[in-house]
């Protein structure tokens, strides 16, 4: 099977029972993404799929053939945090971590489709990430705060208007 995972093309032969949560952590090596209820409940193994949150741990890998798959290693690049990664520690975020790797994949789909959302479009955006020691106020927070960034990158982005 061909699939792209943060960026970069791979073919694998993978049996058709193969679940891609084991895949990207036992053939691939990325570990970051976690393997938490097994039954699609936590979201501690959610990752990107097209740019759509998505949790691998019961999805067969074979389904995801010529698909575009990003993990929470593709975040961080050439040694710099993600916005989304920097708001988290700064705010303090994550406590055990087991499930931020979830949070921080569905964070960045939110903040990729609205740089500007409500505690209430955060909250319904999490709504299928679970984490038992933060009790979500500061993952709010840094989601708020990271939205700032995505705010600022999309402004610098723009192009400017010229007086005439």
């Amino acid at each position: 099977m061909n699939f792209k995972v943060n960026g970069e093309e791979y073919e694998v032969a993978a049996p058709s029972n193969r679940l891609l949560i084991d895949l990207l952590r036992e053939d691939l090596n990325l570990t970051g993404t976690k393997l938490g209820c097994d039954d699609g409940s936590c979201g501690a193994c959610t990752i990107l799929v097209d740019g759509a949150p998505s949790q691998c741990c019961m999805m067969l890998a074979v389904s995801y053939q010529g698909r575009n798959i990003e993990t929470v290693e593709s975040l961080a690049q050439k040694g710099e945090l993600d916005p989304i990664q920097k708001a988290f520690c700064d705010e303090g975020g994550q406590q055990c971590g087991f499930c931020t790797p979830g949070i921080l994949m569905t964070s960045c789909a939110l903040l990729r489709k609205n740089d500007d959302p409500t505690v209430v479009e955060i909250a319904q955006a999490l709504a299928g990430n679970l984490c038992r020691c933060t009790g979500y106020t500061k993952i709010i927070s840094a989601i708020r705060k990271a939205a700032l960034e995505f705010q600022k990158t999309r402004r610098n982005k723009e192009p400017q208007k010229v007086a005439i």
